[in-house]
């Protein structure tokens, strides 16, 4: 049996700024909530141009597209929970400038008048 030569495959090296966006939108969900995903987005992205202009001599676009992916989802949630934390905040302020959290009165019997 004669062994062929092959020639050894060649991978392009990876580019810097995708495993930044990657690290940033892993630290954006966990560590550093919003900062983090902003910087995975804006690294990924510039990552995603060096890739493209490069014309194959870097690597890494799944790197930079799974960290702008992290990062959007990182600054949704962050947008989400800035919403509710200023609804925990209107809501009650509403009940109180509305007058319907005087003292003997809940809320509640409102929301089973609504309801009925």
């Amino acid at each position: 049996m004669s062994s062929s030569s092959y020639p050894p495959s060649y991978s392009p090296p990876t580019s810097s700024m995708a495993v930044v966006s990657l690290v940033a939108g892993i630290l954006g969900l966990s560590l550093f909530p919003f900062i983090g995903s902003i910087v995975a987005v804006i690294t990924g992205n510039m990552a995603k141009n060096e890739i493209r202009d490069s014309r194959g001599a870097l690597g890494g676009e799944g790197l930079a597209k799974a960290g702008v992916i992290l990062g959007w989802i990182g600054v949704i949630l962050g947008v989400l929970g800035i919403c509710g934390a200023i609804l925990a905040i209107l809501i009650p302020f509403l009940f109180v400038v509305l007058g319907l959290a005087a003292q003997g009165s809940s809320a509640i019997p409102l929301v089973w008048l609504s309801i009925a």
